[in-house]
């Protein structure tokens, strides 16, 4: 079977050559979305270290299995890439096309094709040829700078906003993007340069126009939004557990304060000499019950309050729970597609893709032989028919560990 479903992408068709990080999320969203993704894997797989069963990133996948080392493999991802609209890869800048599917080979035999590129520091710069991680890019970019308190080191909210927020979405926007072009009459395919540290930079938008404008001080725990103001920031329950407060705007302000039984002893909160006297009155009510006898007491109100939730009592939370945010499947609980849709929803499809185990099914239903045999590549086996549209895939690269390695 064609595992493209009924989501909004569900004729678009992907190449994703394997890696770990941003790359797969962004080929998994694209997957959600209803793309047939094309995983291709290497013998002996990622270094991940995690058992494939439970990598949800490759979830609504299928897997090939290619030696990009061998005679063969590199013609056989340029055939997939005829055939396909969007590749995404990780490598580091130069490896692809020195493996002879770079964006110059892809396109060449789909001049239509979507080429993006994910990686750490992009393909140009000082930095473009080394190694990183998710802390160093959001660290160049001042984003990790401004989390934390004031008194101590940056806090680390592990790789979610560099490598997902500002490396998968921004790919996929781009690939979205580009693929709108290329599909237009007379457009074409071409190379979507998708950088982790450009993505989180323009996450920064709104806090440097803040800081241009006088409204942000260039250090943590300062400002509005990054736990300096009393009214919007945690604070520890009698057990333990913490309530998250974003009381920002005076109305919801006033709910707050009356709900947690302080509007007649709470300083004024304009006053910013007594702010530390705020957040002490705050704190010293929120010890006095528990985690779930405050979510009780501001459950369905505008207090703008909301207990913080481990990443297994998420799922249980009954607005969550109401939405379907979270789904079971395969015996994993895990998020379920995101955005919604209302005429063609994402759907999870299949479970995460085990390496090589759709080559067969593939190669048939994109006409590549080559996937199963060892003709020569160069003969053109394999090569089939272009896309039902007319259209054919232009740009294929391969995936390496790491977006950055």
């Amino acid at each position: 079977m064609a595992g493209t479903g009924n989501g909004p992408l569900s004729r678009v068709r992907v190449v994703e050559l394997a890696g770990i990080g941003p790359g797969p999320f962004a080929a998994m969203l694209l997957a959600d979305l209803g793309a047939d993704v094309v995983r291709v894997d290497r013998p002996g797989g990622s270094g991940l270290g995690v058992d494939p069963a439970y990598d949800l990133t490759n979830r609504n996948k299928r897997s090939v299995l290619v030696d990009l080392k061998s005679a063969e493999g590199p013609g056989q991802v340029l055939d997939l890439a005829e055939r396909a609209d969007v590749l995404i890869e990780g490598y580091r800048p130069g490896v692809a096309e020195r493996l002879g599917i770079g964006p110059d080979a892809c396109l060449e035999r789909n001049p239509r094709l979507v080429y993006g590129r994910m990686t750490g520091w992009g393909q140009q710069g000082p930095l473009a040829g080394t190694a990183g991680h998710d802390i160093g890019y959001i660290a160049v970019t001042g984003a990790l700078g401004m989390i934390g308190p004031p008194g101590g080191p940056p806090a680390v909210p592990a790789n979610l906003l560099g490598d997902y927020a500002g490396g998968s979405l921004y790919l996929v926007v781009g690939v979205l993007a580009a693929l709108r072009h290329a599909q237009a009459e007379g457009g074409r395919g071409q190379v979507v340069d998708a950088a982790v540290v450009d993505g989180t930079a323009h996450l920064t938008a709104m806090i440097h126009a803040m800081l241009a404008a006088g409204g942000w001080q260039d250090r943590r725990g300062a400002n509005l939004l990054d736990g300096a103001a009393p009214f919007y920031g945690t604070y520890e329950t009698a057990d333990g557990g913490h309530m998250a407060v974003g009381a920002l705007e005076q109305r919801f302000y006033g709910e707050f304060v009356r709900l947690l039984g302080i509007a007649d002893e709470a300083p004024d909160r304009d006053d910013l000499a007594a702010w530390e006297d705020l957040r002490a009155t705050i704190a010293a009510r929120f010890r006095t019950r528990t985690r779930a006898e405050w979510t009780a007491v501001f459950e369905a109100s505008d207090a703008c309050v909301a207990p913080v939730l481990s990443l297994r009592e998420a799922p249980g939370h009954p607005h969550l729970a109401a939405r379907g945010t979270f789904a079971d499947h395969g015996g994993i609980t895990q998020p379920a597609p995101a955005p919604r849709f209302s005429a063609t929803p994402g759907t999870i499809r299949r479970p995460p893709a085990q390496p090589g185990a759709d080559t067969v099914d593939v190669a048939r239903d994109w006409d590549v032989p080559a996937l199963t045999d060892r003709r020569d590549p160069a003969s053109g086996a394999g090569r089939g028919t272009a896309w039902p549209n007319g259209t054919r895939a232009a740009d294929a690269r391969p995936r390496s560990p790491r977006p950055e390695d």
